[in-house]
């Protein structure tokens, strides 16, 4: 199928805020905090685990994703990355109330990057609460690829680190973030994420050229606004987050929060620092 032939449709569904892979994003920080039960309200953002979308195995591709052609446009381009997006929180969401979701691809674009030749492809999603209220509006940013070469050096082995406690506090307004494959399996597992480039080493590697495991933007963002809720931040009204550059498992990362006007700053920083810049910002208005 080529792209000329492929048409975006509005695709509605009604589904569950699921506690399990709820309870299951709390296990994985295991920050102290109080995992959210049935009847809470939903953390920003924690619908990504709780609405997770486990596609037929004869529906899925060589990466792991839904083959393409269908909701999202036929891309021939193999490399895929959730680059970033917004979201408005109108009313809150609860766990265990069904929602009725309403996903439709509003743009396809061709363009030249730096590395070549990518298409993005903008998605807009809404959540009604089981009352009917507009509850969340977000718009998604999907970018592919083309395929990068195979690296000249052997690539290095998966982190040998063991699990443990994914945030730590460095400071008042800092925190290192730390990764393992366990980490990385369990969140791909939370969120119905059967991409290869986050467990599968080889076909990171050897097929998509990554130096190791990627860790997901998705848990990137999350864990921004992980630090966001244990300093006790004000209610989020909107937010933006964008992935900038990849970030490696076992990669030593630190996130910093800044108060800015009617906000927080929330940064990730990989090995290189600050000097290097961000690989994961998510910008938050409160209120």
């Amino acid at each position: 199928m080529s792209t000329s032939d492929w048409h975006p449709r509005l695709e509605t569904t009604t589904e569950l805020l699921d506690p399990a892979p709820v309870a299951a994003l709390a296990a994985l920080f295991d920050d102290g905090l109080p995992a959210p039960a049935p009847g809470d309200t939903l953390p920003p953002l924690w619908h990504w685990v709780a609405l997770p979308r486990w596609a037929a195995s004869g529906a899925l591709g060589p990466d792991g994703h839904p083959r393409r052609g269908a909701f999202l446009p036929p891309v021939a381009l193999p490399r895929r990355m959730f680059a970033g997006g917004e979201v408005r929180f109108h009313s809150p969401l609860t766990v265990g109330e069904a929602v009725r979701r309403e996903a439709e691809v509003v743009s396809v674009t061709e363009k030249t990057g730096r590395s070549g030749a990518l298409v993005v492809v903008h998605v807009d999603i809404r959540l009604f609460t089981g009352a009917g209220e507009l509850a969340v509006s977000e718009h998604q940013n999907i970018v592919y690829r083309e395929a990068a070469q195979r690296p000249d050096q052997a690539a290095s082995l998966p982190s040998e680190a063991e699990p443990g406690l994914p945030l730590n506090r460095i400071g008042a307004n800092e925190w290192a973030l730390h990764t393992d494959p366990t980490l990385l399996a369990r969140f791909s597992a939370a969120t119905a994420n059967a991409h290869r480039i986050h467990y599968d080493w080889p076909y990171a590697t050897a097929v998509e050229g990554y130096p190791g495991l990627v860790v997901h933007g998705p848990l990137q963002a999350l864990a921004l606004l992980e630090v966001h809720r244990l300093m006790d931040g004000a209610p989020v009204r909107e937010l933006r987050h964008r992935g900038r550059a990849p970030l490696f498992c076992g990669e030593r990362a630190r996130l910093l929060a800044s108060a800015v006007p009617n906000g927080v700053a929330l940064e990730l920083f990989g090995p290189r620092g600050e000097s290097a810049g961000p690989c994961a910002t998510v910008d938050v208005v409160t209120g």
